[in-house]
């Protein structure tokens, strides 16, 4: 595999084959000894493409990962949305107007989907400022903008900021300050790439977005749901008491 990896265009049939023959010795490996990623890197460099981590994902969870994401969050989306205009009206999270005032000016389902997702920390009183980054496209300080983030999104975006992107012109998904996948199309995209590397690379979620992330496990992807904390029970039954 390390050797078809050092070609220019590798093999991928090949590649698939090696990745699927060796996952029980991998899982073994990534789980038990818990290695750092650029030993994961090194031992599996076909790993953190793309192709693979969805692959991965599957033969871990027995689901598909951006059907499961996805659909889960689109399930939910207006429920959500309003959810957070009771919140900011009642003043219990003021923050989230900024969010909703933005889907004034485009609603369109793809910007839905990236408010409901940059808005969920916000009302679950979390800090997602070294998770989920908004910088300009043409922002030419790349090391300054990774700095601090050892799990999470940057979202590049063109034109005017807003609390929802207008223009986004790329996603990144960082690990230890680093980029492992770029050119993802949608925030949406982005996040449901960052939890197939939490899944391929067996790390803990953000401690600053335990319950985001634990929300969009449990409730959005629906993994495990029984396991729910009391406070993602809790806003789970008060999502679904909203009549759309």
């Amino acid at each position: 595999m390390e050797r078809e990896m050092l070609k220019t265009i590798p093999d991928r049939d090949m590649v698939d084959e090696l990745m699927v023959s060796t996952f029980a010795q991998r899982r073994r490996e990534i789980v038990g000894d818990e290695p750092l990623l650029r030993e994961i890197r090194n031992r599996w460099p076909a790993l953190l493409q793309e192709r693979q981590i969805r692959a991965e994902f599957e033969g871990v969870t027995a689901q598909e990962l951006l059907p499961s994401f996805l659909d889960g969050l689109d399930a939910l989306v207006p429920r959500l949305l309003e959810l957070y205009k009771s919140s900011s009206k009642s003043g219990r999270c003021r923050s989230l107007g900024a969010i909703l005032t933005s889907l004034e000016k485009d609603n369109t389902n793809e910007r839905k989907r990236t408010a409901v997702l940059l808005g969920l920390p916000l009302y679950l009183k979390e800090d997602s400022s070294n998770v989920f980054r908004l910088c300009d496209a043409h922002y030419d300080h790349l090391d300054e903008a990774l700095k601090g983030m050892e799990l999470g999104l940057l979202i590049a975006y063109e034109e005017e900021q807003d609390a929802v992107p207008h223009q986004v012109f790329d996603v990144a998904v960082v690990v230890e300050e680093s980029i492992v996948i770029h050119h993802e199309k949608s925030v949406a995209c982005g996040v449901a790439m960052l939890m197939g590397i939490i899944y391929a690379v067996n790390l803990e979620y953000p401690s600053a977005m335990k319950y985001t992330f634990e929300f969009l496990q449990k409730v959005v992807m629906k993994i495990k749901p029984e396991q729910a904390s009391a406070r993602i029970h809790g806003l789970r039954n008060k999502i679904l008491r909203y009549n759309m």
